[in-house]
Order: structure tokens, then C-alpha cells, then sequence
């Protein structure tokens, strides 16, 4: 196993806290939220909305993963299970600028992908699920039954948060732009696969006058 591998845990084999802590803090009760590095922002700062998107990134990822339980693709399971955890260090990443010299310890901690593995392995993903899916001339409409549909949502938010992570561009590493930008293009293999897999047909694009419309027409 690679040293970057994921193993994900069950509940009952993860550390558990006291029930008296409790979710809420009401320090945000004024309108404001805490980065990893301690600073405070307005909760409409650009940061939340970038960690916001990604936090529904995961929860989308979540309900694929829910509809493929006992299917035949379920072996996709654990590649999203790995994703959201991930998503978890792009987060991380987000909420620590880099522009935090006084917390140079947190920037460390935080540094996402350095060597490119994440985003390469994607890649490696992408081929693997391309392989032998049907080829189509015309638009894929999002489709293909619950899992497959769902992946498509969660693209369209991965599409999303890559845009909002563009107004930090320089505040978290290049990787986590590389590595969101790649996911976009993995869930869209990863659901046609689906449908491909539970033996249901995709959507075709067709033109409101009738003819079906192809890349080089």
C-alpha cells in the first residue's frame, strides 16, 4: 500500500469524544467564522464560499454513494469515499492562506498534493472507467439512472467550486486548483461507468428542431 493510500474507518474504529461537546459555539453569531489560522473573516468572504462548495461537493458524493450501495458498481465506493476525504485536505488548504506568515506551522500542515500524486492518480482513474464505455458524437445528458445522475450533480458543484477557488488562486497551492479541476472530469467518467455498469441508457442531446447534434457538424 502507497504511503497516500486511504484506509477509511468505520465509526466504531475512530476515537470518540464526550457527549458534551457541543456543536454550536455561537462565535459566529455576528455574521463571522475562523480560517485555520485563526483569523476571522465575514461568513460571504470568498474562502467560505470555496470551503462551502467543497463541503457540498462531499455531501453530493455521500448520496451517490448511498445509491450505489449493493449494486454492481459499488466497487466505486471507495475511490468517492477516498475523494471526500481529500476534499476534507482541499478544505484545509483553503482555510489556511498562504499569506499566513505568522502561522508558517499551519501552511505546512495544510499543503495539499505536493507531489502531484492525487491528481495524477485521478487521471489514472479516468482511463480505467473510460475504457470501453460507449462513444458518443452528440452532448450526454445527465442521465443514467439515481448513482449515475447524482455523480452528474455533484460534477456540475465540482465545476462550481473549482470557479470559486479562482479568487484564491494565490492564496492556496496551485495543487488543489489541479487536483478540483481533474475531479470534474473524473465524475463525469465515473458516471457514465455507472450507467454503463447498471445496464441503463444514457441521453442523448437532441436539437429543439429534431436532429440529433454531433461535435463536428
Amino acid at each position: 500500500m502507497s504511503q497516500h493510500d486511504l484506509t477509511i474507518k468505520a465509526p466504531e474504529e475512530v476515537k470518540s469524544y464526550p457527549a458534551t461537546i457541543k456543536v454550536y459555539t455561537r462565535t459566529g453569531d455576528k455574521g463571522t467564522s475562523s480560517l485555520f489560522s485563526g483569523e476571522r473573516r465575514a461568513k460571504d468572504d470568498a474562502v467560505f464560499d470555496a470551503l462551502g462548495n467543497t463541503d457540498e461537493l462531499s455531501s453530493m458524493l455521500g448520496l451517490a454513494i448511498a445509491y450505489l450501495q449493493s449494486t454492481p458498481a459499488d466497487s466505486l465506493i471507495p475511490r468517492l469515499e477516498a475523494i471526500q476525504c481529500l476534499l476534507q485536505d482541499v478544505g484545509s488548504n483553503v482555510a489556511t492562506p498562504l499569506s499566513t506568515e505568522k502561522q508558517a506551522s499551519k501552511v505546512r500542515r495544510t499543503r495539499f498534493d505536493p507531489d502531484g500524486y492525487h491528481c495524477t492518480r485521478l487521471e489514472q482513474w479516468i482511463d480505467e472507467l473510460s475504457e470501453g464505455l460507449p462513444v458518443h458524437r452528440s452532448f450526454i445528458l445527465p442521465s443514467g439512472g439515481l448513482a449515475a445522475s447524482t455523480l452528474h450533480v455533484a460534477r456540475t458543484i465540482c465545476r462550481r467550486a473549482e470557479r470559486s477557488l479562482i479568487p484564491l488562486k494565490d492564496e492556496v497551492d496551485r495543487e488543489t486548483l489541479m487536483f478540483v479541476n481533474r475531479l470534474s472530469d473524473f465524475l463525469f467518467a465515473a458516471a457514465r461507468w455507472v450507467a454503463m455498469t447498471q445496464g441503463v441508457p444514457e441521453r442523448i442531446y437532441v436539437h429543439q428542431m429534431g436532429r440529433s447534434t454531433e461535435f463536428d457538424k
